[in-house]
C-alpha cells in the first residue's frame, strides 16, 4: 500500500450521501473530538487491501463513530496528548455502513482475504455498528510512525501477540513494537479492547453487546 497526504480531519471533504445519513442519525464526525486527531480514510482509495475504491467522494468522505465510541476515542486523544506530547492518532476506518460492507466483502469473495472481512450476510461486525476504530499513530506534521506493517496488512506480521517473536527475527524493530505498545495502552486506557490479529484494531464493545445495545447501520 502507498503512503498517502496526511491533512487535518477538519480539511475533510464535502460531505456525501452516507456523511449526511450518519450525521442525520447522531453518529459523531471525529474530526470534532479533538484537534490533533488526524483522518485518512484508507478505503477512500483503490492502494486498499480490497484493491477496490469503497468510499467514492460522492459517497462517504469522513469517519464516523457511534456516540459512545467517539468519546472514547476523544479520551484517547487527550491521553496520548498527556503521555507523548506531539503524537497523533490517525484514524483510517470508523464506522462502515452496511452498504459499504457488502460491497468490501464482495470484493474479496472467494479469495483468501475473505476471511479478513466480517460477513454482511451474518450481520457484519463492529465497524457497522460505529463501534470499531482503524487507527494508527502519526507525528505533529502528520507522518505515520512506523509500525512494522501498515495498517490492514495480511499476515501474521500485525499479530500483537508475536511481536516479541518478530522482533526477535528482525521481522518488525523494537521502536516499531514500542510504537504499537503505545497506541495499545492508549487506546485501552480511554476504553477499548484490542484484537489479537491487528494492531490497529480497536473496538468498544463485544459484537455480543453490539447486538444487544446498538443499531446496525444500514
Amino acid at each position: 500500500m502507498t503512503a498517502s497526504l496526511l491533512v487535518p480531519a477538519a480539511l475533510a471533504q464535502t460531505p456525501g450521501i452516507l456523511d449526511k445519513k450518519l450525521a442525520d442519525g447522531g453518529y459523531v464526525d471525529v474530526s470534532t473530538l479533538h484537534p490533533g486527531i488526524i483522518v485518512s480514510l484508507m478505503y477512500a482509495r483503490d492502494d486498499n487491501f480490497t484493491g477496490h475504491l469503497l468510499y467514492t467522494p460522492g459517497l462517504m468522505t469522513r469517519a464516523w463513530l457511534h456516540p459512545d465510541a467517539a468519546e472514547a476515542l476523544g479520551r484517547a486523544a487527550a491521553i496520548l496528548d498527556s503521555v507523548a506530547p506531539g503524537t497523533r492518532l490517525l484514524v483510517k476506518d470508523a464506522a462502515r455502513p452496511m452498504e459499504i460492507q457488502r460491497r468490501m466483502f464482495a470484493s474479496v469473495a472467494g479469495t483468501p482475504k475473505a476471511r479478513y472481512v466480517a460477513n454482511p450476510g451474518k450481520g457484519g461486525g463492529l465497524h457497522n455498528f460505529g463501534l470499531a476504530v482503524d487507527i494508527t499513530l502519526a507525528d505533529a506534521e502528520g507522518k505515520e510512525l512506523p509500525m512494522g506493517t501498515p495498517v490492514d496488512h495480511l499476515g501474521t506480521e500485525a499479530n500483537i501477540d508475536r511481536e516479541p517473536e518478530l522482533v526477535a527475527r528482525g521481522v518488525i524493530s523494537e521502536n516499531e513494537r514500542q510504537n504499537r505498545l503505545l497506541l495499545r495502552r492508549v487506546m485501552r486506557k480511554a476504553g477499548f479492547s484490542t484484537i489479537r490479529t491487528e494492531w490497529w484494531h480497536f473496538n468498544l464493545v463485544s459484537l455480543r453487546i453490539a447486538k444487544t445495545k446498538y443499531r446496525l447501520i444500514d
